[in-house]
């Protein structure tokens, strides 16, 4: 007898017989079916195919630079794939070519726009490499999005935390039923990361158009949000350093304020160290005025671990350091290796330029500056080298015409600002000067020089108020350096405020201590501290500092004569006629060193008793 599983499959086997004898079409429409599917898979891998040859074609042109050839495939696979993201490369090699307007009509005409943050900020580039910054900012919007502050940060540690859990092979119960799920979140946190980058690229660009505008406060915030977005926006980071927008105690707030934990790799292990590594590239940024031992440990240890003892930026950030601490050869022997190897790294000119005044190497100067007016004129530190060697050899007015030519081709070229100032204080034209130390004042908010030569400008005016106003100022930008607390101290001198005068004289020296400069640069400053004694009648500690003036080499006709009127006020009328006799060796027609003599030589005689 047939069990009941035997009876249904003869059921089913005569089924589907009376089927096929009722219906002889069926089997061939599902071969039909099977062919068009198949056919339909060929022609798409056919497509995919030829997709990938363009794509490997337009890219062998891009690495070779060949960008006719980059835009001629570039427009087939267009055609061919009426894709956004083949139109916005397309549209990034004319800009890779110089063509703004035609890259930007390309984005407008497929309407890409809006499409994204990334042909948003191409956009508004293009507009800025065509000088339509009204037409930049109305494509970027003129304030920083308020969500972008706070979030930023957020979503890419958030991407640093399941990326580093996938990698781990962090599972909870549960977990392998959501996997394509999670990977799909971490996708979408990709892209969200990869459009906050372009949303800090877009401040970046932002502030570019305000300081155009000359709104260099608004410029300075948005370079400021581009980096509190997105850490690794240098170029925003840069401006804000090399355009002195920020003072030394801003500039170090800001980095510690920065999230660099919020940079990801691809290895969670290794994340901390990039954060590290990459706060320690920031800092070698830095103001070289205020903490000089932070700057010294990140130097050492990026020489040591990374290799980059011989890196061109660290070695610049060095030579500045000694260039601070009125180390000029040293300084000059840094920029002078870089330049040997890179003669043209123009961000090396503008200090190597200053060693070689301070220096008096006017042959140097004379052959630098030939050599980059033949082969670089376009260039505004050509014209500043040219300036300087012209300020070096004390032809002032060849000086002021080509400072004035690098600051009109770099508006924003500080150097050539102050060097152009400087001219007119050489020749005594203070008014002018005082109003380009103004200009510079403006431009260079975060540096304190301007400040300090205007209020020099006004000392040598004999104005004490302005000139000790705009010392305070550049004292509340800078309050490390030695020459601007010297300047203050000589301005408290003339205004009587001894017990002032002899405390910021002192606090000068212990700065010049504190950041290793040389001590032969601040004899000035020690002798200014003796005359300061002098005049309290400190007559000891009057001595002790003019000697040691006088220890350390500066033969000076003025210290002599100041170190003999203490000895006739200590009687020691002998020593002071020695003194004297010193300063008339230096200078053989000083009246003050010729008149002291003759009254020294006479209380000499009457303590002898001699009758003269």
């Amino acid at each position: 007898m047939m069990d009941r599983t035997t009876v249904l499959n003869a059921v089913k086997r005569v089924t589907f017989q009376r089927v096929s004898t009722i219906h002889p079409s069926l089997s061939k429409c599902q071969s039909e079916m099977v062919q068009d599917r198949n056919y339909e898979e060929c022609a798409y891998g056919k497509q995919q195919d030829m997709q990938k040859f363009l794509k490997d074609w337009r890219q062998d042109a891009m690495n070779k630079h060949q960008y006719d050839s980059a835009i001629f495939i570039g427009d087939k696979l267009l055609a061919l794939t009426n894709d956004p993201h083949d139109a916005f490369w397309l549209a990034q090699v004319h800009f890779s070519t110089g063509n703004y307007s035609r890259a930007l009509t390309f984005l407008e005409k497929h309407k890409l726009i809006d499409h994204s943050p990334a042909c948003r900020y191409l956009a508004a580039h293009c507009c800025i490499k065509q000088s339509k910054y009204e037409d930049a900012l109305a494509t970027l919007g003129d304030k920083t999005p308020a969500h972008l502050l706070g979030n930023a940060n957020k979503s890419r540690r958030k991407l640093q935390h399941t990326s580093g859990n996938a990698r781990n092979g962090v599972h909870r119960k549960g977990s392998s039923s959501r996997t394509e799920k999670g990977e799909r979140s971490e996708e979408k946190e990709r892209e969200n990361t990869s459009e906050v980058k372009y949303e800090a690229a877009m401040c970046y660009l932002r502030g570019i158009c305000f300081a155009k505008q000359n709104s260099y406060d608004r410029a300075k915030e948005c370079y400021m949000d581009a980096v509190r977005i997105d850490v690794q926006c240098f170029e925003a980071f840069d401006q804000l350093m090399k355009n002195c927008l920020l003072s030394p105690d801003e500039e170090w707030a800001f980095l510690e304020s920065l999230e660099f934990d919020a940079v990801i790799t691809d290895n969670t292990d290794s994340s901390q160290e990039a954060a590290q590594f990459a706060k320690m590239l920031y800092t070698t940024r830095l103001s070289k005025y205020k903490n000089p031992s932070e700057f010294s440990n990140a130097v050492e240890s990026l020489s040591q671990h990374y290799n980059l003892h011989s890196n061109p930026d660290l070695l610049l950030s060095k030579a500045e350091l000694l260039f601070t601490q009125c180390r000029f050869k040293q300084a000059l022997a840094i920029t002078s290796s870089v330049l040997d190897t890179d003669q043209y790294n123009f961000s090396f000119l503008p200090l190597h330029l200053a060693c070689l005044h301070e220096l008096r190497q006017t042959n140097t100067l004379f052959l630098l500056s030939h050599r980059l007016a033949d082969l670089h004129p376009d260039e505004p530190a050509t014209w500043l080298a040219v300036g300087v060697y012209y300020l070096t050899i004390a032809q002032i007015a060849e000086a002021r015409r080509f400072f004035s030519k690098a600051s009109m081709m770099n508006p924003h070229f500080g150097p050539a600002w102050i060097g152009f100032a400087h001219t007119f204080a050489l020749e005594g034209e203070h008014d002018q000067a005082v109003s380009a130390y103004g200009t510079a004042a403006r431009l260079f908010q975060g540096t304190h020089l301007p400040q300090l030569f205007l209020g020099m400008q006004h000392l040598q005016l004999h104005n004490l108020t302005l000139a000790h106003e705009y010392l305070t100022a550049a004292h509340g930008l800078c309050a490390a350096d030695p020459l601007l607390l010297n300047e203050m101290g000589v301005v408290f001198y003339h205004l009587d405020h001894l017990n002032d005068a002899i405390s910021v004289f002192r606090r000068a020296l212990a700065v010049a201590a504190d950041i290793g400069s040389d001590p032969t640069a601040w004899l000035a400053t020690r002798a200014n501290l003796g005359h300061a004694y002098r005049r309290r009648h400190q007559w000891a500690l009057a001595l002790s500092e003019f000697d040691e003036v006088l220890r350390q080499g500066r033969r000076d006709a003025a210290v002599f004569c100041a170190k003999g009127i203490v000895l006739l006020e200590l009687g020691r009328g002998w020593d002071a006629i020695v003194a004297l006799h010193e300063a008339l060796s230096v200078s053989p027609q000083d009246p003050v060193a010729t008149d002291l003599l003759a009254r020294a030589l006479e209380e000499n005689a009457a303590g002898q008793g001699w009758v003269v």
